[in-house]
């Protein structure tokens, strides 16, 4: 097995302070993206990753904190303004954002991207709860 000898280059990345973020919300998880315009990810947060497990991912709070984690980060690395990028259907999106600003990133806009399709797939069978 061949080893690895030298050290490892740490990516640099260029931030201005206008960026965007991205709120990826499933019905399982959050994912909160914070990149510079090019889309290279400057921080990133998710519910799974603040020690929520299971059901409670995805919960408004557990959103929040990811959020402000996040958003924390990429304050302190000099982000001032953000256009938000909202994909999926689960909950706590709003939340997501309302945690971006309160701590101190200024929202500029807010863009829903989440894919439609145009009659493509079937979906999956209804379920019966």
């Amino acid at each position: 097995m061949a080893k690895k000898t030298g050290v490892s280059k740490k990516r640099v990345v260029n931030i201005e302070p206008v960026g965007q973020a991205h709120v990826s919300s499933s019905f399982n998880n959050i994912i909160i993206s914070m990149t510079n315009n090019n889309g290279e990810v400057i921080s990133w947060s998710s519910a799974g990753k603040k020690g929520f497990r299971g059901s409670k991912k995805n919960t408004p709070y557990a959103a929040q904190t990811a959020s402000e984690e996040c958003a924390k980060t990429a304050f302190d690395l000099g982000l001032r303004k953000v256009k938000v990028f909202v994909k999926g259907p689960g909950n706590g999106r709003e939340s997501a954002i309302r945690a971006m600003a309160n701590v101190g990133i200024q929202v500029t806009e807010i863009v829903d991207v989440t894919p439609l399709p145009h009659n493509g797939c079937r979906p999956p069978k209804r379920r019966r709860v």
